[in-house]
C-alpha cells in the first residue's frame, strides 16, 4: 500500500466522524426543539442557537482537511510513511474527539431546549454548558494543526 492512501483514509474518518458527530447532535438540539415548540413558541431563537451548537464539530474536522494538507488540498504524493501515519493518527484523533463532543453537546443542548421550552430560563447556563464539550474539540483540532507542523 502506498503511504498516501493511509494519509487519505486518516483524513476521510476525520472528516466523516467529526461530520457525523455534528450530525447526530443537530438532530438532537432540532427534536427537541419541535417538542418545545409545542410548549412555548417565542423561544425559537434560542432553541435554533442551541440546535445548531454542535455544528462546529464537523467544521473542526473539515478545516482540519485543509490543515494537514498545508492548505493546498492535497497531499503530495512522495510523502513518507512517517508523515502518512501522522496524518492518519491526527485525522483519526480529531475524528473520534469531533464524534463524541458532537453527540454530548447536542445532549446537553437538547436538555436546555426542553427547559426551555418547559419555562425555564436556562438559555446562559446551557450554552455555558453546552461549550464545555466543545472544548474538548477546539484541542483536538489545535493538535491537529500542531501536528501538521510535523509532516510534509
Amino acid at each position: 500500500m502506498e503511504p498516501i492512501i493511509l494519509a487519505y483514509i486518516g483524513i476521510g474518518l476525520m472528516i466523516g466522524l467529526a461530520g457525523s458527530g455534528s450530525a447526530i447532535g443537530v438532530s438532537m438540539g432540532g427534536s427537541a426543539s419541535i417538542g418545545a415548540l409545542k410548549k412555548n413558541q417565542d423561544a425559537f431563537g434560542t432553541y435554533m442557537v442551541l440546535s445548531a451548537l454542535p455544528g462546529t464539530q464537523g467544521l473542526y474536522g473539515f478545516m482540519g482537511y485543509f490543515v494537514l494538507t498545508g492548505y493546498t488540498g492535497y497531499l503530495p504524493d512522495d510523502m513518507t510513511f512517517y508523515s502518512a501515519a501522522t496524518v492518519f493518527g491526527a485525522g483519526l484523533g480529531l475524528g473520534i474527539v469531533g464524534l463524541i463532543s458532537g453527540i454530548r453537546q447536542g445532549q446537553v443542548c437538547a436538555n436546555g431546549i426542553a427547559a426551555i421550552g418547559a419555562g425555564y430560563n436556562v438559555f446562559g447556563n446551557t450554552l455555558i454548558l453546552g461549550v464545555f464539550p466543545e472544548l474538548y474539540a477546539i484541542i483536538a483540532f489545535a493538535a491537529t494543526f500542531l501536528v501538521s507542523g510535523a509532516i510534509l
